[in-house]
């Protein structure tokens, strides 16, 4: 039984506890951190919830685990972006564009995991999680900002959010378009949403001010999360794995409100070097069990 990886039953009185139930309040808890945290920063929680999958199920495809990974990051950055929305920050207008140019993308993502054995596949994955640490950790501060005056092409952006914050703001809509290509490959591809390297490349290369890119990067996701998801069923890959999505995606629905109202407290820049320092964890855990088989 594959969820024996998660609690040893034999460690446990049957007599006194269902290991079904612990199985299923074990991947409801995992779903409750991994809303949150994502929420919080803007990555859909698919870069918490894939590596420790892979950890969890090392005998299951790729194709299966990104399966799992994909409807949840579907469920999460749904509910993240209602709360979100609720808050007046999430910028539909550039998102729609963006989401539009990410689901090709997205499609070939999922196509590709099948075609990838287990271990090259944790070693692409850590690589990139470790490249996605490395750029946040050595960019300049407020690099993001220059050359985002208004005009020159750039589209220019005014959003006041139910706080009466105001948030202004230009950027390049066709290289946002361009970017979002990659990153719906990516992301559907690795199982991990897209929010952990769209975010980063919403606020370092197109300026976005964090707390809208995190909000606009949550409705992006729900889009390509459910192309990736799609491709999937349909592949008949997900079928194995609706047990744990179900029990997942419960407590994503509750983790990802908790994560969008503990956004009004974090600064940005918090934000930021936690994301940061969790991609050099997982990073690391994920390239060494792919390195050491």
């Amino acid at each position: 039984m594959p969820y024996a990886n998660l609690l040893n039953p034999d460690m446990l009185n049957p007599d006194l506890i269902n290991p079904d139930l612990l199985h299923a309040l074990g991947f409801l808890t995992l779903g409750l951190t991994t809303g949150a945290f994502g929420t919080l920063i803007g990555a859909g929680g698919g870069f918490v919830l894939m590596p420790i999958l892979l950890l969890l199920f090392p005998n299951d495809s790729p194709a299966l685990l990104t399966s799992i990974s994909l409807a949840v990051v579907f469920v999460n950055a749904a509910s993240g972006t209602e709360a979100y929305t609720l808050m007046r920050r999430v910028d539909f207008k550039t998102g729609a564009v963006f989401a539009l140019a990410a689901v090709p993308g997205a499609v070939l993502g999922a196509l590709c995991t099948s075609f990838f054995p287990r271990r090259t596949f944790d070693i692409i994955f850590g690589v990139m999680l470790l490249a996605g640490a490395v750029f946040l950790l050595v960019r300049k501060p407020g690099s993001s900002r220059a050359a985002r005056q208004p005009g020159q092409g750039l589209t220019t952006r005014r959003i006041v959010d139910s706080a009466g914050e105001v948030h202004e703001y230009s950027f390049s809509m066709r290289t946002g378009a361009v970017l979002s290509v990659f990153v719906g490959f990516l992301s559907s591809f690795l199982g991990i949403g897209g929010g952990i390297i769209h975010v980063p490349a919403m606020v370092c290369l197109l300026g976005f001010p964090i707390h809208i890119a995190t909000a606009t990067s949550h409705f992006v996701l729900a889009i390509m999360a459910m192309a990736g998801t799609t491709v999937h069923i349909v592949s008949g890959e997900f079928v194995h794995g609706v047990h744990r999505t179900i029990y997942l995606a419960l407590g994503v629905l509750a983790g990802a409100q908790v994560g969008a109202h503990l956004s009004n407290h974090v600064r940005g820049s918090l934000i930021i070097r936690s994301l940061a320092l969790a991609l050099v964890f997982v990073g690391l855990r994920i390239l060494y069990t792919g390195i050491m088989g």
